[in-house]
C-alpha cells in the first residue's frame, strides 16, 4: 500500500526548481502555469531569495506547482495511476496547501482549477495575515492534553497537529510571545517564520474569497482514496472535497489523524512529492517501520518509480 503525499508551506527553498528546468517541457509547463497562478513560478523557483519565497502569496502557488510538476514527471497526471498500479493500493494526502495538488492527483480538480484555487487562497491568506499581527509556533514535547490546554488557555488555536510530540499553536503575535515565555511542562515553544495565523478564524476573509472563487467549479469524485486534513478520513465525494478545501483555511490541520489512517490501511511506503522532506520526516516518527522516500530533485525520479512499483 502506497501513500503519495504533498507537502505544505515552509517546504520550499531558494532555487529548488532550477534542476527541473533543464527539461524544456518543464520550463514551458511552469511558464503556462504562472499565468494561471498569478505569479512568476520560473523566477521564484530559481532566483528569488528565501525571504521572497516565504511570502504566502508566492509560497503557496510555488509549492502546488512543484508537486504537480514532480507528479507529471512520474506519470501521476490528475486522475491517472502510475503504470499498472492498483487504485486499491494507492492513497493520497496533502498537508495544508498540499491538499490542493493531492485533490488534483486524485482527479477531483484539473491542474488549472488547482492553480486558480491556490491563487485566490494564497492572495486571500496573505491579505488576511497583513491585516493583523498574527503568527504560529511549534510546541514540541510535553503531554498532549497539557499542551492543548496551555495553548487554549493563552487564547491560541492548536492549528496543526503534525504527529507525536508536535502541535502548532496559532493566534496573535502577542499571545504567541506569551506562550513562548510560559511553555507547557516539558515542552519547547519554537516560533515559526510564517506570515500569519493560518488555519484559524483570523483567515476568515480568505475563506470567503475562496468560497466565491470556486462557486462555479465542476469537480469529479476522487479516483484514488483521498484523505482529508479535517479528520484524516477518506472523502468519496468531489463536492465534499471542494467544501473541505475551502473550510480548511480556518480549520486545524490534523496530519496526525491522516497518518493514523495510513497506518490502519496498512501503508508500507510513503512517497513525498516535491519539495519533499518534511512529511517523510514526520512519517519516520509517526509511522515507525514504514518506508519513505522524498522527491527533492530530478535525480530522485528513478528511485521514486522503483518505490511506486514496490509499494503499489
Amino acid at each position: 500500500m502506497l501513500a503519495i503525499v504533498c507537502p505544505g508551506q515552509g517546504s520550499q527553498t531558494s532555487g529548488f526548481l532550477a534542476p527541473w528546468l533543464e527539461e524544456a517541457d518543464s520550463r514551458e509547463t511552469l511558464q503556462a502555469w504562472s499565468e494561471v497562478a498569478g505569479t512568476d513560478l520560473l523566477l521564484h523557483g530559481t532566483e528569488s531569495d528565501e525571504e521572497t519565497i516565504r511570502d504566502t502569496a508566492v509560497a503557496q502557488p510555488l509549492i502546488v506547482a512543484a508537486s504537480l510538476l514532480a507528479a507529471r514527471a512520474l506519470g501521476l497526471a490528475p486522475g491517472m495511476r502510475p503504470g499498472d498500479a492498483d487504485a486499491a493500493q494507492l492513497m493520497l494526502a496533502g498537508h495544508s496547501v498540499g491538499e490542493v495538488p493531492a485533490a488534483a492527483l486524485a482527479g477531483v480538480l484539473t491542474e488549472k482549477q488547482a492553480l486558480t484555487l491556490i491563487r485566490v487562497r494564497a492572495q486571500g491568506m496573505a491579505e488576511a495575515a497583513a491585516a493583523e499581527s498574527t503568527s504560529m509556533a511549534a510546541v514540541v514535547g510535553g503531554i498532549e492534553d497539557e499542551v492543548r490546554e496551555s495553548i487554549t488557555s493563552h487564547g491560541l488555536t492548536p492549528a496543526n497537529a503534525n504527529g507525536p510530540g508536535q502541535i502548532v499553536a496559532a493566534g496573535t503575535a502577542e499571545r504567541i510571545a506569551a506562550l513562548e515565555a510560559a511553555p507547557p511542562a516539558r515542552a519547547r515553544v519554537i516560533p515559526l517564520k510564517v506570515a500569519g495565523a493560518f488555519h484559524t478564524e483570523h483567515m476568515a476573509p480568505a475563506q470567503q474569497a475562496l468560497t466565491n472563487a470556486v462557486a462555479d467549479f465542476e469537480v469529479a469524485d476522487p479516483e484514488v482514496r483521498l484523505l482529508s486534513n479535517r479528520d484524516g478520513q477518506a472523502v468519496a465525494s468531489g463536492a465534499e472535497v471542494l467544501d473541505r478545501l475551502v473550510d480548511q483555511v480556518t480549520r486545524p490541520v490534523r496530519w496526525d489523524l491522516c497518518m493514523e489512517s495510513m497506518k490502519a490501511a496498512g501503508v508500507t511506503g510513503v512517497l513525498e512529492l516535491l519539495p519533499g522532506g518534511t512529511l517523510t520526516g514526520l512519517a519516520k516518527r509517526g509511522l515507525k517501520g514504514v518506508a519513505s522516500l522524498a522527491v527533492k530533485s530530478p535525480s530522485d525520479l528513478d528511485s521514486a518509480r522503483d518505490f511506486i512499483r514496490d509499494h503499489a
